[in-house]
């Protein structure tokens, strides 16, 4: 074993024992126990390569000072996923579901590519206006969902059919290619080593974290999912939490628009965010945070994120046919969701086969 090889096994037997501890230390707190299960699928997609492809733990410093390897490339693909989850969470938190979220990032780097190529070319121009049409679109879900009272699944369905038509109404009908510098550092960068779109994740689920465990905002939106007829007899303005959530989902896909955009320096209105709403909803479920509203987790939403997203880049390393690639990820969701289940895991373990050895519900 050469050097090279050494310091792989080393990176990956630490992010392997990253993993175990943590799922030990969730699986003893009750504040951190929705940590678990995903935590230990991750382990195992780890212990997986530790074993049969040690080179997945490969990092390298590149010319530029930053890193570079598999590990990086979960960082890097999972922030947009975390982007939409991150929102998503508090939608789905008040018992409500924002399925346009991919049709708002088309409309986001829409915006943005125009402004770029235009003559009035101007960074700040080109995200200010990104963000705002962005924000607008949650705002106007969340108007269809408080206001008029449609059914979040049919009010957003609307945005997410009409959201690609808008997308290509902007840029016309075609694929808007540029070269901006300072716009390209935006889902190419990288700060202190790491990528931008990483930071940008991080940052975002910080601000969402602050205004929902420090403020009453959280409260208010867990008791809103929880009943909202209860909510408004408590003086909480239920509509008006439902749009917030709404509107901050449309900000957080506009980020992700824009770090899309900046990425493949392009606005493609066809693909860009393409499915991604799906990606959001199954990161915010194995987070533990439920479909019926009610309490919610941030934390395993961007846990559930990266463990897509660590899924996905395993099975490219190791070669797997891309058009199969859903199939693993359907299955790690069922399973991961199945073992959160406090039913499930009783009925499981009261089979005669577990009741020999005084299995107790994990």
């Amino acid at each position: 074993m050469n050097n090279s090889q050494s310091l792989n096994f080393i990176i990956g037997i630490t992010a392997l024992l990253v993993c175990v501890a943590s799922t030990f230390i969730s699986g003893r707190s009750q504040k951190f126990r929705h940590l678990r299960w995903p935590l230990v699928a991750l382990s195992l997609l780890f212990l997986y390569n530790l074993i049969f492809k040690p080179t997945f733990f490969a990092l390298e410093i590149t010319d530029d000072g930053y890193l570079y390897g598999s590990l990086i490339d979960i960082l890097n693909h999972s922030s947009k996923i975390a982007l939409l989850a991150t929102g998503m969470t508090l939608v789905i938190a008040t018992g409500g579901v924002d399925i346009s979220v991919g049709s708002i990032m088309a409309i986001s780097g829409a915006v943005a590519a125009t402004v770029i190529v235009s003559p009035y070319s101007s960074l700040i121009l080109a995200v200010f206006l990104a963000l705002l049409v962005s924000t607008l679109a949650g705002l106007w879900n969340g108007i269809l969902v408080a206001a008029c009272g449609i059914q979040p699944m049919v009010a957003t369905l609307v945005l997410m059919v009409a959201g690609r038509g808008i997308a290509q109404l902007i840029t016309d009908g075609t694929i808007i290619t540029f070269h901006h510098p300072a716009f390209n550092a935006i889902g190419n960068g990288h700060l202190l080593g790491l990528p931008v779109p990483a930071w940008l994740a991080a940052t975002i689920f910080l601000i969402a974290l602050a205004l929902t465990r420090t403020t009453s905002l959280g409260l208010f939106i867990e008791t809103v999912g929880n009943n909202r007829t209860a909510a408004r007899y408590a003086g909480i303005a239920a509509r008006k939490i439902v749009w917030i959530t709404y509107v901050f989902s449309g900000f957080c896909a506009g980020i992700a628009g824009l770090v899309v955009c900046s990425n493949i320096k392009c606005a493609d209105a066809n693909h860009a965010g393409l499915y991604l709403e799906l990606d959001a909803i199954l990161a915010t479920v194995i987070g533990g945070t439920s479909m019926t509203g009610g309490r919610f987790y941030l934390s395993g939403s961007i846990l559930g994120a990266i463990l897509i997203q660590a899924l996905s880049t395993v099975m490219y390393a190791n070669d797997v046919n891309p058009a199969v690639i859903a199939v693993p990820k359907a299955i790690l969701v069922i399973a991961v969701c199945l073992l959160q289940s406090d039913r499930f895991r009783s009925r499981i373990m009261a089979l005669p086969v577990f009741r020999k050895f005084g299995g107790e519900p994990c």
